[in-house]
């Protein structure tokens, strides 16, 4: 079964602007996680130049966090994009 893999690239301030709406920005994926279509969600080693990623269950799921999501919202995010994926070996 494909996941759908959400990809963020971070805007140039994201180390200023970030801590102002990161409270929302957990309280929304926590809705998606609590629904159970949010499996996985974290930066990348460095969020200024390499940005986020979470992995949904369904497109519908992504696109509805992207929408949502106060980093994209408030400028946090430069851009994302969605890409399926197809999960080989499933974590226990």
């Amino acid at each position: 079964m494909p996941k759908y893999v959400l990809l963020y690239e971070s805007a140039g301030d994201v180390r200023s602007k970030a801590p102002m709406y990161f409270r929302a920005h957990v309280a929304c994926w926590k809705e998606f996680q609590d629904q159970g279509t949010l499996l996985m969600i974290g930066t990348f080693a460095n969020p200024q130049d390499e940005g986020s990623m979470a992995i949904f269950t369904t497109r519908e799921a992504a696109e509805a966090f992207a929408r949502s999501d106060p980093f994209v919202l408030n400028g946090v995010v430069r851009r994302g994009s969605i890409r399926e994926w197809n999960e080989a070996i499933a974590g226990s």
